[in-house]
């Protein structure tokens, strides 16, 4: 029932358009019955001599048109009534496929910019675990078959309905014995269609799973190419996905396999049924039970009446299709999205910031503690460095202050507010974050830099540039800044990624600075060449730098070292140098090393 409710919103603004369609499908089959009724009039009581059987109306206006005899005479009358009801039925079939067409379309349409639109304001978190291809499966694949259900099957659940209907009504009128034999094995083809119906969704169901598994490995292993290349390990992804492959295949099979069941035994159903209306209607007829215009009419009505019913798999298959792709859907859109405004809260963030016995683990993960008992203080304008080894947390307090994550216990203020009341959207248009791994879209160069300033000037992004020690680099291509980077960047080197990255983050001049280990990528000279850009242009802002490199941090106001979730030292590079600790034996390998690296 969740299911047809979410389909039914879905449908919201073009539920007209269906209904349109639905009547329009049951003019038409009103105008496909009539035909084999027109026959046996012309057959029984024109051609022959039985009387009329239609009501009194529909007999005066027939014999307006002549007598019996003079109408023996004219059978193109019947003729051009045929012709009249076939382009009737035509029309509005194609009235049918006109509306259901337009409405799914525009379904799929406000759906697809729903599910987009939702997917940009879920939380950091969320992102961080599901997988792409997944997403991208139920945000295409899924979404079609729900389109495809919607413009073909849907209407034609009306078709059956309206089909079934009147063929009954009229068989019963004609003939009621004929009628219980016509109708012998429907119920069997009704009970056989809803229990494949139950087998199909869950055969889908794994399909649906295993195609999605294997274009979460196609888009990572295109996204990673070059480092499989590099490695020479084409052998082994191509094993790996053939495994992957051979199971879709096998879950695809099966659900081939229950379709060609299905398709075989209704078949076979069904020929049995109009073989049995065929030998009994003969006999009958040569009885004189009933008429042959009679047992014409049946035997017409009885492939008119198999045929819905049977398509009624078909359409319970699509609708097993669509009831898996809309929970998949439902899914996502059930996905709380990330509360943007709470109070609405809009401070100044150039104050001092305070961290007071801040405590941090993951949802997934709530009994590992991530960050333990932070506390330290940052005025205005100063650059605090944080050091740590990999896993220490280092990235976790940054993304705190981000609001990307909330922290479970303790304090963070922002002057005198604490930054759980203020709104997440203004803290991340004051907090400008420079990741690792910068994400460059397949656009210009201008236009990635130019991305957190929509009326950026050419001046502006070329002073951010500039900034970033990238502005030199940039005209060295042939379009300079009209250079197209391709996807994710891949055209530059790691350490230009991530000074256009920089780049972009200076061009909002935001209050707070964090960049997140984001000069890795970059040789010392160009390391120390930002840095000194920085200190020029941050020198009101409050800047966090993450890094391994010692030589970076120098400079710092103050530098935090964390250890397994903790702060275990803080101080200026001359204080912690100086105290026995994990800063100065950093500092005793990184010097060794650049001491004894050959100039």
């Amino acid at each position: 029932m969740k299911h047809i409710n979410a389909i039914w919103t879905y449908m919201k603004g073009n539920r007209m358009l269906y209904l349109g369609a639905i009547i329009s499908v049951g003019l038409a089959a009103l105008f496909t019955l009539m035909g084999p009724l027109v026959i046996r009039l012309t057959i029984d009581s024109i051609i022959g001599s039985e009387p009329m059987d239609v009501p009194v109306w529909l007999e005066n206006i027939i014999l307006r048109l002549g007598s019996p005899e003079q109408l023996r005479s004219q059978l193109w009358i019947p003729g051009i009534a045929l012709m009249v009801l076939a382009v009737l039925r035509g029309l509005f079939l194609f009235l049918r496929g006109k509306l259901a067409a337009q409405a799914a379309e525009a379904m799929a349409k406000r759906l697809r910019e729903r599910l987009y639109d939702h997917l940009q304001h879920l939380s950091y978190a969320y992102h961080t675990q599901i997988e792409t291809g997944d997403l991208i499966q139920r945000c295409t694949s899924d979404l079609e078959n729900l389109r495809r259900f919607l413009a073909m099957q849907f209407v034609e659940v009306g078709n059956a309905i309206f089909m079934i209907s009147f063929v009954l009504a009229i068989m019963l009128r004609l003939h009621v014995p004929m009628t219980m034999i016509a109708m012998a094995v429907v119920p069997i083809i009704f009970f056989f269609a809803f229990f494949f119906f139950l087998k199909i969704r869950d055969a889908f169901r794994a399909s649906d799973e295993a195609e999605a598994s294997m274009s979460t490995m196609l888009q990572e292993n295109l996204t990673g190419v070059r480092v499989v290349r590099a490695f020479a390990n084409e052998p082994y992804e191509v094993e790996k996905f053939e495994k992957v492959n051979s199971h879709y295949r096998d879950v695809t099979y099966r659900l081939i396999k229950l379709n060609a069941v299905y398709w075989s035994l209704s078949d076979l159903l069904c020929l049995f049924q109009i073989g049995l209306v065929l030998i009994i209607g003969v006999i009958w007829t040569a009885n004189g039970v009933i008429t042959l215009g009679t047992l014409v009419v049946f035997t017409t009505y009885e492939g008119m009446l198999l045929w819905p019913v049977r398509h009624l798999g078909r359409i319970l298959t699509d609708m097993g299709k669509t009831f898996v792709a809309v929970e998949r859907m439902e899914e996502i859109l059930a996905e709380p999205r990330e509360v943007m405004e709470e109070r609405g809260d809009k401070p100044a963030m150039d104050g001092p910031i305070a961290f007071r016995g801040v405590h941090f683990s993951y949802d997934d993960a709530p009994t590992v503690p991530v960050l333990e008992d932070i506390s330290f203080d940052v005025e205005p304008g100063e650059t605090v460095a944080v050091l740590g080894h990999t896993g220490s947390g280092k990235s976790s307090l940054v993304h705190l202050l981000a609001r990307l994550y909330e922290y479970n216990a303790g304090s963070i203020t922002i002057g005198d507010r604490e930054l759980k009341t203020i709104d997440r959207s203004w803290v991340r248009q004051n907090v400008g974050l420079v990741m690792q791994e910068p994400f460059l879209f397949a656009r210009s160069i201008g236009e990635n830099i130019a991305l957190a300033k929509a009326n950026a000037t050419k001046e502006e992004v070329e002073a951010a540039a500039k900034a970033a020690a990238v502005h030199n680099v940039i005209l060295e291509f042939d379009k300079g800044y009209e250079t197209i980077v391709g996807e994710r960047g891949v055209s530059l080197s790691g350490g230009q990624r991530q000074r256009v990255a920089i780049a972009r983050t200076l061009l909002s001049n935001h209050p707070i600075l964090v960049f997140d280990d984001s000069l890795s990528a970059v040789d010392t000279e160009t390391d120390a060449a930002i840095r000194h850009a920085l200190s020029h242009r941050a020198k009101d802002r409050t800047t966090f730098i993450i890094t391994h490199r010692i030589a970076s941090i120098l400079d710092a106001d103050r530098i935090l070292v964390l250890e397994h979730g903790r702060i275990v030292q803080q101080g200026t590079h001359d204080e912690l140098v100086n105290q026995p600790g994990l800063y100065r034996r950093t500092w005793e390998i990184q010097s060794a090393v650049k001491e004894d690296t050959p100039a």
